[in-house]
């Protein structure tokens, strides 16, 4: 008796476990893995991290490491400079987040044990570069990718009836200040070389 009620219990547990399998299994198919992603800071823009560099306005973050004191809300300057404490100012126009922490570690150095430096890009301004002198456009025009010499110059409409398209000139905010670049615009359009390109904040002027 005993022994025949063990064998229908157990019969009895295989057959529930049996009709819960195809329950289970359906709801493990629909089932998906969490997905991950990334989402870049607010305001970043779809410039690359690596590659963006800092213009005028942009808004930073700098933290160092175990210094509340050193570590500093900022925003660049219209001369393109920062200013930190101890460090005093530094240009930050023209470099990348990167080169910028690389500049102020350094210089931090000099009080500061190996110091541990972020720079963070909390707001970035809109990228833009400036086209002015014999153009049909001259101003201020918006890039939101790589833009080629070339192609600004095409914004900004064209040239003029008596530009001197050989002898035009870039002007670039950079670490060391602000440098001029020449370009010939005739020479670019026979060439199949390596494209100039703009960086956010450049002037181009065509005499």
């Amino acid at each position: 008796m005993k022994v025949h009620m063990k064998t229908s219990t157990l019969a009895s547990l295989i057959m529930l476990t049996t009709l819960a399998a195809p329950s289970v299994l359906a709801q493990t198919a629909g089932t998906q893995p969490p997905s991950l992603s990334v989402r870049p800071a607010a305001g970043s823009g779809a410039a690359k991290t690596s590659e963006y560099r800092l213009v005028v306005g942009d808004k930073l973050r700098i933290e160092v490491y175990k210094d509340t004191q050193l570590s500093q809300a900022l925003q660049i300057r219209p001369d393109g400079k920062i200013t930190l404490p101890l460090v005093g100012d530094i240009v930050a126009a023209g470099q990348t987040a990167a080169a910028l922490r690389d500049s102020i570690a350094g210089s931090l150095k000099e009080f500061v044990t190996n110091p541990v430096v972020t720079v963070i890009v909390v707001e970035a301004q809109p990228q833009t570069i400036s086209v002015i002198g014999e153009v049909n456009t001259p101003g201020v025009h918006p890039i939101k990718t790589e833009t080629t010499v070339l192609e600004a110059l095409a914004m900004a409409g064209g040239f003029k009836d008596f530009a001197n398209t050989k002898n035009i000139m870039i002007q670039r905010q950079g670490a060391n200040g602000v440098s001029t670049i020449k370009f010939n615009y005739r020479d670019a359009i026979k060439t199949s070389g390596k494209p100039m390109y703009v960086q956010p904040g450049d002037v181009i002027i065509v005499p």
